[in-house]
């Protein structure tokens, strides 16, 4: 669960350090909160829901403070396990363009096409109608598709 919570805590901050911070505030409040997590429904929509409304608050309070809080795709540090130099610039240049989405698509994406969620179970975690999941990776797609042209020899 917790790389997982991780995963979507960095397309949340767009930030390595920033998601550790929100991984371990999202933990926290999750066993401050135990109690109120109703038995038979999903842990990890309730858990990925927590880690959202911290960082909306977060964001928000940052931007009353310093009128900022987004960490641009550049300065993420995000890992990479190497697998060929090819592969990482492409991975890079994916990663890019899908930082690059505004953030109701980003974070979509972020369930459906990494985590693995159905449509359903994001529009749960997301709090919206599943049609509004269906519209926001469409339009993600479309973006993705037209910013990023995917040569065959790159899909294989």
């Amino acid at each position: 669960m917790t790389p997982r919570l991780w995963r979507y805590c960095v397309v949340l901050t767009k930030s390595s350090d920033i998601a550790h911070d929100l991984t371990q505030s999202t933990c926290l409040r999750a066993l401050e909160k135990a109690h109120q997590f109703e038995k038979g429904t999903h842990l990890d929509r309730w858990v990925f829901r927590i880690a959202q409304r911290i960082w909306f608050n977060e964001l928000r309070a940052k931007s009353v403070r310093h009128g900022g809080g987004i960490v641009a795709v550049e300065d993420a540090n995000l890992p990479s396990n190497e697998p060929s130099a090819e592969t990482n610039i492409f991975v890079s240049e994916v990663l890019s363009h899908v930082q690059a989405l505004p953030e109701a698509q980003r974070t979509t994406v972020m369930l459906v096409y990494v985590e693995g969620f159905s449509y359903r179970e994001a529009a749960d975690v997301l709090q919206i109608p599943i049609g509004t999941v269906m519209s926001r990776l469409s339009a993600a797609r479309k973006t993705l598709k037209t910013n990023l042209p995917l040569s065959e020899s790159r899909i294989a």
